[in-house]
Formats: C-alpha cells, structure tokens, sequence
C-alpha cells in the first residue's frame, strides 16, 4: 500500500481491497473484496484503523480533517444511491458498523436505520409502509441510545412488551402501524426523561456520534475480555463500517440471514444457516426469535435460495476457507452485508482442512495452519456415556459439542465470580448478549431459552470449545425467582443440571460420562502434523494408565515421571511417614526396604508400557513434610486427644505437648494414650521439618546429598524394573533425572550414586543397560553455569514452572491469587508466565543454557517438562531455542503435536530436535 494511500482515513468499497485487513479492518477488507469480485453488496465506506488510534490518542476526538471526508464520502454515496441523508422525499438511512482486524463477533456495537427522525420517518412511510417505517425507527432509536447514550436495553424491551400485550400479540411482526407510532413516542419520550435531553434528531450529529461511539466500543469491557481470553492485541484497534442499508422487515419478500458455507459443528460439506422473515440482522444474532433453518427457504424463496447457494460456493472458493455471511433479501433482491472466515468448532476445523486438501482447496500445511492446537483442547472432552439411558428434562439446539455438569446460575456476574472460585456452573438465561461474555469465560456451558445456531450464545461457545444448548423452549425462566421451569419440575439456582451440546440434551443432575475418541480426520492431520515438525513431544505421566493414554495420543517417550506422587496412595503413604520420623540411617533404610518392591513395580508397569521410548524419571522432589499431615492439623489432634485423655478415669497427667508418657495406659481406654503418644511424635517431626520457604528449603537433590539412602532407594527401583524387563525381552529405556541442581557438583555427586546403583544391578542381574543420567534447570544459578553442569548430564530439561517461580521471585500460588491478574489485566506482563512462557526473561536464560549447555557436550539433549510444554506460545519458543523435545499432560500431546509442526513451518529453519518420535 502506498504511503497516499495511508494518509488517507475512508474509504469507499470500492476503493479498498481484500489484503488490508489491518487498515479497513476484516469486515471492511470483506466488503471491499465482494464489492471487487461483482457480489451483490449494498455500496458504502470504510473509517480506516488509523482514524480509530487517532481519536483514542486525540482523548477520544475525531481527528481533524475526519469530518470532511466522511462529508464526501457520504456526497458519493447519495450520488450512487440517489438518495439523500436527512432529506424526507428521498431519505438514505445508513448502518454503522465496528470490524476489528482480528474477527470478534459480538462484542463491539452496531447502529442500524441511522438518518431517521420525525421527517424522514414520514418519508420513508410514504414510500413504503407505515409500519416498516416506525418500526425501524423504533429499533434505531433504542441502538442509539444503548451504543451512543449508554441506556440499557431492558428499559425498551420493557415498554416494548407491555405494547404488544396491550395489541395482544407476541410476535414484533404483527404489532400494528399505530402502535409503532405510539411506542416510538414513548421512547423518546424515555430518552429525554433519562438523559435530561431530547434524542438527537440531525443525521449528521447522529452519524458523528455513532462513528465515535463505536471507535469507543473497541475498549468496552465485553471486547477487552474477548481480547485477553484470545490474545488478541489491544493495539490494533477497529475500523467503522458506514453502509447503505437494506431491509430485511420490509414485507413477506424480505429476510435477513446468517449461514455458513460448511457446518461450523461437525465441518459437513454442506450449506448451514438460518433466516427470519421480515426481521433486521439484529433480531438472529441477539437470540430474541427462533430463525428458520436455510433449507426451509428452498420452499418460500426458490429463486433466492438458489442464488444464496451460488454465493456460498463463490466466497468459499475465492477465501479458500469456511465463510460465515451475513445477507439480507429486500423484496426477493439477495445483498450480501459481511463474509469472514467462520469461527467453528475443532471438530469441524479439522474436518474442514483435512476435507479441503482432499479437494484441492489447500495445501498440508495450510490445513495445520487452519487448525488452533489450542482449540483442539475441545476435541479431547468428555461426552455423555452412549449407553445413558434415562429421559432428558428437555432438548434444544446443539449449538456447541462437549458435555458439561455443575450449578445453575442465572446472571454472568455470578458466573464470573462463581467460576473463579472454582466452582462449576453452567450459565442459563433467556438468551446471552455480549454483555455476558465475562460469566461465559467462567462457566463450563451455557443453555438458553432462546436464538438459533447462530446466535451469540452460540457463535461463542463454538469458539471457547464450551459445551452450549440454545432455543431451548420447554424451559421457562424466571429470572427475579432465579429458576427455570420445565413442566412441572422446578430447577433453582444452584441446583445441578448437565447438558450435551452435541445432541442438545438438558438433564437433571449429574450423568456418567466417556472419554473421547479421535476422529479419522484428526489423525490423519496429526499425520501430516508429524512429518512437518522438529520438536519431539513426549508426556508427563506418573501411573502406567498415564503412560499407555500418552502412547495412543502419540507421544514419544515420557518427559517427566514424579516419583513423589507413586507414595501418596494409602498404602504407602505410613510407610513413607515411617521412613520420615526415622532417627537414625538404619531406621530410615528399614523403611526405604519396605518402598522399594512398590517403586520398582511403578517403574516396571511404566517402562513396560512405553517400550522402546524414553521414560525420564524425577527422583524424590518435594520437602519431606509434604508427606505429613499439616502442622496444625496435628496440634488439633494433639489437643483433641487429650481432652479425650482427660475425660478418662485414671487418666495420665501431661506437662506439655511433648510431654513423654510413662506407665500403663488407664483401664477403659488403652488405644487414646498410644494414639497420643505417635501423634505428638508426628507433631515434633513435622515441626521440625517446618520450614519457613519450603520451595527454596531442604528438597530435590538436596534430600539426596543429607539423604543418599533415599535416592539409592529409588535408583535401584528403577534399574532393577529395567533389568526384570531385559530379561523378558523388553525395551526399557529409562533417564534419571536430578531435580534442583544449582550447582555442578550437586550434579557430579548424584550421578556417581545413581551409576553405582545401576552397576551394582547390572552385575547382581546379568544383563546391561544404558545408564542416562540428567538434570532438571529450574534456577537461575543453573542456566548461568550450564556449561560447568552440562559436563555431568546426558540431557536437560527445563522446569519452568520454579523456573519462573525463581526468575520473577514469584511465589506462584500467592502470585495467582493475589496479584498476577491485575498485572495481566494492566499489562504489566503480556501472559500470565505460569501459562505461556516469559520470553524475555525466562526464555533468555533457557538460551543461554541451551547454547553453554551444548557448546561443552555437543549431543546434550535438552526438552522441557513443566506445564509450559503444553502451551502453543510456548512451544514455538522451544522450536526457535533449539529445544529437542516438550513434555506435557497426555491430553495435550496432540495438541503440542500441532503446535510444533504450527512452529517449524511459522519458522521455517530447522533450529534443533529430533524429528518426530525420536525425543
């Protein structure tokens, strides 16, 4: 583009062109497109991005010289039109509409049938119909004054039903001319009495004003919270969409619609959508009336419905992608108002680009663009077990797949705090505006009474992967009473219902649910994911279900075993405390003797699940009094028995918590002294393991350099698991990792202890194995002194959770609860870094490491372990330090599968790794 070309702020339709997307923003670029492929589009201008930075930067000004050329836009439009802004014999009526770069349906404004007031109302009545023409008066009147006044839609709805029971009728199409007349007063009349003035009744005070209210919507909070759940930048800001408007209400031949060029829930290769007749583009997304489906106008518009399925087909060639279009028939004439590229499900994105290529349509490669790894989260969901049986409580339309169970809630500013506490709620109202896209954050579905399969509620959840059932007419809502009614059952707020958006089932209460299947056409994507990316993926998998659920989801090895986890079942755990409260080496390895038959059958089920792909195991990690009850839960106990002590005939008297007891247990009740007596044992042990920053305390290799025994304990699990399954024929191939290192020679210690561990098994076995020994990097002190620990490891692998921890001097539990989300939300930091990764802190020193790392030992083979290594943003930053494989939670490998191959074709350069399947 050239540099007149961005001095300029508007732009006719014409004059723009698909490719810029950052200037006109996505509806506009869509407009012009159509405009330029001979579609038949209502003509129109475009208020670039530019103007919309300008005014915010000007404190919320239009920029000089804006008012002048929308003036001279406006002069063509009239000119191409024949029609006149503000002139009663031939009124032009206008929409104003947002269209951010980046697609954000809902979640900014629109003004429609902007140019009416007292005279051109009565114009347009003259050359239409007295109802048509009031009734579009009546909803410009109620936008204006909810987009540029900030009155609440509530306040019209509400006068707005009152007339229709005073007509005695329940549908807007059949409220009669008079009454539009008379409700048409009486908002204005609302208007004046809220506001303290009259509604602005100049076309061009009333077109300067929605221009800037909608620059202003970009920064309201239903789009800020849009933005931050999709990373979209707040920067870019959203272009103004000024467009001759057409009209869906204006009699039997007229209807507006939304559809899409394949199903935007399964991806089927056919033409989905829904219409109203005699209804403006407001009335299908917001939910208010139940559309008919597209294939119904195949009987009332023949002719129409033909032409709407030519378009289809034409946008969808000419994008190469799905298209979701908005369109509007005036009178049996079809114009397209808007084409973008349809937000869909993941089931139905992998369908679609897997479909695609089989077409011809689009590349391999393009097909893995096309598909968000972090939507394909959705495709890993539970659903409703096939083999429930039991009625639902009602049925509506399956407007987003997934199953979800939990409280209902009726508002979504309960949702929103409820949710954030953790509990789970599904969302139930009438029908969702963008108002409620906070609560829908929170909740794990959402179930309507109201709107189509593309409504807003609707459009949404397809998008966060939340499970959601719309127009859903057996339920009856009383919002004020907080309940909804299904015949005669009652369900209130709290209550526990569950849904399937994949049928549009509503149950009552909890129902068992099943682990998903992957499709045919995910993996054959996953397929073609694999033989493009660098970075190998394993997984994090402590039990041999873990491990075999990782296999079948494709992962190459386990990045990260956790020891400490196999000795919290109730079986270990007292033995576990035993080797805890032992005074002395030889008590202490009595009870290690005791753990090592229940170690080494972890590890044996483990490595026999994942033969002949690496499984890294983490020697013990955590401070030991993590294994014993909390210190306060004990001094209860304590205080506890011996009230029950006290309260015993001859009890023992005490001096103290540790106070000692001698002597016969009193008759009556021999067990409550005992009891005492290990309690207050417990208590002195857990105190005196107490520390006051457990994180930076005694753990990892710490535990093992005061405690060797432990780390022999497990060394030898691991290796005598190896050498039973060499002896059957297995390939095991363990790594032992030392957790913590910060120093080299921490390093250098631990790993004599584990190679003598295994030598000693190898001869006591009589087979051979490789002993891999290496080290996970989660300090600072670490990534600073790779190159001296590097000479003791065969591999690294990032911890970046105490990574980040250590970095910032974030305690990440009191982080996230205190403060981290206020600094997301100032920007103070771009992401939370406990979810994607801090490039440019913590990723500086994992590049460090990695080059001081590999410039001593060229074949250090580095992954990365912690939480980040299922995150997409993340991922990509691996690819480009060079990382040779992510490990992450099973149920995210074939996302992290995804999203490597997204980064090596993002990136191009092969910077490092093994390949698939060979991490």
């Amino acid at each position: 583009m050239s540099n007149r070309t961005c001095d300029r702020y508007v732009y006719m339709f014409e004059e723009g062109h698909g490719s810029w997307r950052d200037l006109l923003g996505g509806k506009g670029a869509g407009l012009a497109e159509m405009t330029r492929i001979g579609l038949p589009v209502p003509p129109g201008f475009t208020i670039t991005t530019r103007a919309c930075a300008d005014y915010y930067r000007l404190g919320k000004r239009l920029p000089p010289g804006l008012r002048e050329e929308i003036r001279a836009a406006m002069a063509r439009l009239e000119e191409r039109t024949g029609r006149a802004l503000g002139d009663p014999g031939r009124p032009l009526l206008v929409s104003v509409r947002s269209g951010a770069p980046v697609s954000m349906p809902g979640m900014m404004d629109t003004i429609l049938n902007l140019g009416l007031n007292p005279e051109t109302v009565a114009g347009l009545a003259s050359q239409t119909d007295a109802g048509f023409a009031y009734d579009c008066y009546r909803r410009f009147i109620q936008m204006f004054a909810n987009v540029v006044l900030k009155m609440e839609h509530r306040r019209f709805e509400e006068l707005l039903e009152a007339k229709k029971r005073a007509v005695r009728v329940d549908q807007d199409q059949l409220v009669p001319a008079a009454a539009w007349q008379e409700l048409v007063e009486e908002y204005l009349a609302l208007v004046e009495r809220e506001t303290g003035r009259p509604f602005p009744q100049d076309p061009w005070e009333q077109l300067e004003r929605a221009v800037g209210a909608v620059f202003e919507s970009w920064d309201n909070p239903r789009a800020r919270v849009y933005r931050r759940v999709n990373r979209i930048p707040d920067d870019l800001g959203t272009a103004v969409n000024v467009q001759t408007m057409v009209f869906g209400n204006l009699g039997d031949h007229s209807a507006t619609g939304v559809m899409f060029t394949r199903n935007p829930s399964t991806g089927e290769k056919r033409v989905y959508g829904e219409y109203l007749v005699r209804a403006q583009g407001e009335d299908v997304v917001a939910g208010l009336r139940t559309p008919q489906p597209l294939e119904r106008m195949e009987e009332e518009m023949p002719a129409t419905y033909r032409q709407i399925l030519d378009v289809a087909r034409l946008l969808e060639e000419h994008y190469r992608d799905v298209q979701d279009i908005e369109f509007t028939v005036q009178e049996g004439k079809l114009y397209v108002l808007q084409t973008r590229s349809g937000k869909r499900t993941a089931r139905a994105a992998i369908r679609t680009a897997v479909d695609m290529v089989r077409e011809g349509l689009i590349t391999r490669e393009e097909a893995i663009g096309r598909v968000d790894p972090a939507q394909v989260v959705q495709m890993l969901h539970r659903g409703v077990d096939p083999d429930f049986r039991t009625p639902p409580l009602a049925t509506g339309l399956p407007a987003s797949p997934g199953a979800a169970t939990g409280k209902v809630v009726f508002d979504a500013d309960r949702a929103e705090v409820l949710g954030a506490q953790g509990e789970a709620v599904i969302l139930v109202r009438p029908e969702t505006t963008p108002d409620d896209m906070h609560g829908i954050v929170q909740s794990r579905g959402i179930l309507t009474s109201r709107g189509g399969m593309t409504c807003h509620a609707a459009i949404v959840a397809r998008h966060m992967g939340k499970p959601c059932v719309v127009g859903c007419e057996a339920l009856r809502i009383d919002l004020e009473a907080r309940e909804f009614w299904v015949g005669p059952t009652r369900v209130g707020e709290g209550d526990v219902i569950s849904m399937d958006g994949a049928t549009g089932r509503v149950f009552a209460g909890e129902v068992p649910l099943v682990d998903p299947e992957l499709s045919a056409e995910f993996l054959e994507l996953l397929k073609w994911a694999d033989e493009v990316r660098v970075l190998g993926v394993r997984a994090n998998a402590d039990t041999p279900e873990d491990a075999r659920r990782a296999r079948e989801f494709g992962a190459a090895g386990i990045g990260l075993c956790r020891t400490e986890h196999m000795f919290m079942a109730a079986d270990r755990l007292p033995v576990v405390q035993e080797m805890i409260m032992a005074e002395t080496e030889e008590e202490r390895r009595a009870a290690l003797d005791r753990l090592l038959p229940m170690q080494e059958g972890d590890f044996y089920e483990i490595l026999r699940a994942m033969e002949g792909l690496p499984v890294t195991i983490r020697l013990l990690d955590p401070p030991l009094h993590e294994f014993l009850p909390r210190v306060e839960e004990l001094a209860e106990r304590v205080r506890d028995l011996r009230a029950r002590l006290a309260a015993s005939p001859g009890h023992w008297p005490s001096s103290g918590e540790g106070a000692v007891l001698t002597g016969e247990p009193p008759a009556g009740d021999p067990g409550v002294a005992g009891e005492l007596a290990r309690t207050e044992k417990l208590l002195r042990r857990a105190r005196a393991l107490q520390e006051a920053n457990p994180m930076l305390g005694l753990r990892g290799c710490r535990l093992g350099i005061l405690y060797p025994e432990v780390y022999e304990m497990q060394a030898r699990a691991i290796f005598g698991a190896t050498a039973r399954l060499v002896r059957e024929g297995v390939d095991a191939r363990p790594e032992v990792m030392i957790p913590l290192v910060g120093i080299a020679r921490e390093l250098e210690i631990m790993r004599e202890l584990v190679e003598r561990v295994g030598r000693q098994v190898m001869e006591e076995s009589g087979v051979t194995f490789p002993l891999v020994v290496g080290t996970m990097i989660e300090v600072p002190r670490a990534c600073l002194t790779a190159g001296e620990i590097a000479r003791h490891a065969d591999f690294f692998s990032f911890g970046t959770n105490d990574l980040t921890q250590t970095t910032f001097g974030f305690s990440r539990d009191d982080a996230e609860a205190k403060f981290l989300p206020h600094y997301v939300e100032k920007k103070l930091v771009p992401e939370n870094p406990f979810m994607t990764l801090d490039e440019h802190g913590v990723g500086r020193l994992m590049a460090m490491a990695v080059q001081e790392g590999r410039a001593v030992r060229p074949d250090l083979k580095v992954g990365i372990c912690g939480e980040h290594g299922g995150d997409p943003a993340s991922i990509d930053l691996c690819h480009r330090l060079g990382l040779n494989y992510v490990s992450c939670s099973p149920f995210r490998v074939p996302v992290a599968r995804l999203a490597a191959a997204r980064a090596a074709i993002r990136n191009r350069e092969p910077t490092g790794g093994d390949g698939p399947g060979n991490a």
